[in-house]
């Protein structure tokens, strides 16, 4: 973590003070029975996962095998990253049949057993749901490309090249939106004579969700796995789903294509299909599920509107603003982020879903750079930075997500040159950024190797043999070299060991009801590394301080005296009353004080 320069410790405020108290905790405190509050979710991206049959790539026996892994851990929620049949350009991500398992991950019979076995264990497991669009492969887009009056002719978004310019020619596009993944976002296709939009991947047009019948078969579909079992969904880049159906230009970005983002990040009918999908696919059935939208650039307001108590269209959202810090206009071009910058932005999200709404918690996922190397220190506190930002990042309200290897502090990978990317938005880029933009070729691989999404995508270190345990044969991306001591046998024999630090963690939510229901308030004035907050429910207090940097801090108020040390990545006996040492975090119950004690 890059901190401000000046910082200066200081005693804490009497009372929290700078971020107002969330929720009503007195009111929840008990009488909340919605299961995934209190859930802790733990993210599989199975090609990277584990390998059961050595031809490189993860797969679902392979999940099946190393399931255990995760419950000891303490998880509730497995979630799966796509494992439907795809051309697999963008790893899965690009879905051309919703109803199968593609075969390098097994068969619908594998699927089966791990559902049985996840259930046998008290978890439950949810899948990717990718319906923004699907693969240019998919029957659907297929039959849509085929002519104009076909049946399924308007199940994509078709337009015709811009009045007065040559079909197929630059600058003849019907807008000029930019995609996710470099370039135009409209792909010019002879057959039909039109141009379809895909806001991502040449390999992923958009579905047109305006069509009444592409959203029969979108629910027709998400109904038939929850009939078989499965417990919810991640729904990718869900708040997508409906666009100004003008599609006019963006706003010019320095790419040189317009920004689309105003006119589909939170289009027209985006409560509306969301209603729909509630209605007609969860409560039209009994249980309870777990329903997570990916939201790219939605606001808490937004946020609240779709998770609030009264309608309830999704149980929480994935917001991208903390992970967003280190970006200076885009996510190739980097900047420094501050621990006020984290708090001010975490803090806002407890704050604005306090009372209506809930928050998803996650620092990793499979389309973010490692934590441990982007916002804290993989060298000199590897282990002090990973457990200090899963800390603070837990015991926020919300529920936490964990992704592969997070657990065992994995970091970024020295990727040796654009020959070991394998990922289609990285290479997308170094292509553009190195003839487009002629920038340097070495320059360009420094980026990549901060924020390509192939950082998360390595395998899972499981040993430190060859091919990491995760696989006998060769790996389809190259395995991080620092599994030789990064690795899962490690970290459950060793004494400094992150995965020990995550059970505990999760176990003392879990025991807390006050780290579920609690009010969140936020300690302002405190040293500009320092990121404190307590949680409470009345009297019942569980305060947190974390040190978000390699220096020592001074902080008076930390002399607690008989306060309970509930948690913390120090051992106890080397903790110093007043002080941070570098990277540490402390949980504690803050014994209770006569009514005109110092508050402090």
């Amino acid at each position: 973590m890059v901190t401000e320069e000046g910082d200066t410790p200081g005693d804490m405020p009497a009372e929290p003070n700078g971020v107002a108290a969330t929720g009503d905790a007195m009111m929840r405190a008990g009488g909340d029975e919605a299961w995934w509050k209190s859930a802790v979710v733990y993210q599989v991206y199975p090609r990277s996962f584990a390998d059961s049959d050595g031809d490189g790539v993860g797969d679902l026996p392979g999940v099946l095998a190393r399931l255990d892994h995760i419950a000891d851990l303490g998880a509730d929620v497995l979630w799966l990253s796509p494992i439907y049949p795809s051309p697999q350009h963008d790893n899965g991500y690009d879905i051309s049949d919703y109803q199968d398992i593609d075969p390098m991950f097994g068969t619908l019979a594998d699927l089966d057993a791990l559902l049985s076995a996840v259930h046998d264990r008290g978890m439950k497991l949810i899948l990717d749901l990718v319906v923004n669009h699907t693969s240019a492969e998919h029957p659907w887009f297929l039959e849509s490309r085929r002519r104009r009056d076909s049946a399924k002719a308007d199940w994509y978004f078709w337009r015709d090249a811009r009045p007065g310019t040559v079909p197929g020619e630059p600058g003849s596009e019907p807008n000029n939106w930019g995609s996710a993944f470099s370039g135009s976002a409209w792909e010019w296709a002879p057959d039909r004579g039109q141009y379809y939009l895909h806001l991502f991947a040449v390999s992923q047009p958009d579905l047109n969700w305006d069509n009444q019948e592409v959203r029969d078969a979108v629910f027709a579909m998400m109904g038939w796995w929850l009939d078989r079992g499965v417990d919810g969904f991640r729904m990718d880049v869900i708040n997508f789903i409906s666009k100004d159906p003008a599609l006019p230009d963006g706003p010019l970005t320095r790419s040189g294509y317009g920004d689309g983002m105003p006119h589909f990040s939170y289009g027209p009918q985006i409560h509306s299909y969301l209603a729909e999908m509630k209605r007609r696919v969860f409560d039209s059935r009994t249980g309870s599920y777990l329903t997570v939208g990916e939201m790219p650039g939605v606001t808490p307001g937004q946020a609240r509107a779709f998770t609030d108590r009264d309608r309830g269209q999704l149980n929480m959202v994935f917001q991208f603003e903390h992970v967003s810090l280190d970006h200076d206009g885009d996510k190739w071009t980097p900047r420094a982020v501050t621990v006020p910058d984290l708090r001010e932005t975490l803090a806002r999200w407890q704050v604005e879903l306090a009372h209506d709404g809930w928050n998803s918690l996650y620092w990793n996922n499979h389309d973010q750079p490692r934590v441990v190397s982007r916002y804290g220190d993989d060298a000199t506190y590897w282990f002090e930075s990973a457990t200090a930002l899963a800390t603070v990042l837990h015991l926020h309200r919300g529920t936490p997500y964990i992704y592969q290897g997070e657990e065992l502090g994995m970091t970024n990978v020295p990727f040796s040159d654009i020959g070991s990317f394998r990922d289609i938005e990285s290479l997308r880029y170094y292509e553009q950024a190195t003839t487009a933009e002629r920038l340097d070729p070495s320059h360009v691989m420094a980026t990549l190797r901060q924020k390509s999404r192939d950082n998360a995508r390595t395998p899972m270190q499981w040993t430190a043999g060859p091919g990491a345990g995760f696989t006998t044969g060769t790996p389809w991306i190259p395995l991080n070299p620092n599994h030789s001591w990064l690795n899962a046998d490690a970290q459950k024999a060793g004494h400094r060991s992150i995965y020990c630090y995550y059970k505990e963690l999760i176990a003392l939510r879990r025991a807390e009801p006050v780290l579920i229901d609690g009010d969140f308030e936020l300690y302002a004035n405190t040293p500009d590394t320092v990121y404190a907050f307590r949680r409470c429910v009345a009297d019942d207090c569980i305060e947190v301080f974390a040190n978000l940097s390699g220096d020592e801090v001074q902080l008076d108020a930390l002399d607690h005296g008989a306060d309970q040390v509930l948690l913390g990545n120090y051992p106890i006996q080397n903790t110093v009353p007043g002080r941070l040492a570098p990277w540490e975090a402390r949980a504690f119950r803050r014994s209770p004080k006569p009514p005109d004690a110092d508050p402090r």
